[in-house]
């Protein structure tokens, strides 16, 4: 079911969903596109993400950014470098009255962008790929699907592993 922003509702409440393209524009403004927006809000936080896409995420849903992490001992190195990643790469942005934000130049290198983006909902954040980086990688991923979820069924980690 969705609702008129085009957010999916589900039994545990709205998540986002869906793909979209968008176009770089002059001084390296991006429009996110209105059905995300309506379940974003106007003030985020952009940071790195995996496999160099960028992470967008409501300022209230921050907390989104710190899964597996929080509850974990500061001693340990993992949960250490997760945040710096996450947290260190990250930039508060508030969007204009057309829904544009400036990305910072630090984002817009680690993510490759060049003009063309490609925005991912997925659940309660989304990614935002260069477009090229992303048929790439989709390409792969579509490829190989098929093992990564039998991995994620096993609960094997390591792709490395027989």
């Amino acid at each position: 079911m969705k609702n008129q922003a085009g957010v999916a509702l589900g039994a545990t409440g709205e998540m986002l969903l869906g793909q979209y393209e968008g176009k770089l524009e002059t001084k390296n403004r991006i429009a996110i596109p209105k059905k995300l927006r309506a379940f974003l809000g106007n003030n985020l936080i952009v940071t790195f993400g995996y496999e160099n896409s960028l992470i967008i995420v409501s300022q209230e849903r921050w907390k989104a950014l710190l899964e597996g992490t929080e509850g974990k001992p500061f001693i340990q190195q993992e949960a250490r470098e997760t945040q710096r990643f996450l947290l260190g790469g990250a930039s508060f942005v508030e969007l204009d009255g057309k829904g544009r934000f400036i990305i910072p130049s630090y984002l817009r290198e680690f993510a490759k962008i060049q003009s063309e983006v490609v925005f991912l909902g997925l659940h309660r954040y989304v990614e935002m790929w260069d477009r090229g980086v992303w048929r790439q990688y989709s390409k792969s991923l579509e490829k190989n699907i098929d093992k990564i979820s039998q991995r994620l069924i096993k609960g094997d980690d390591n792709p490395d592993r027989q």
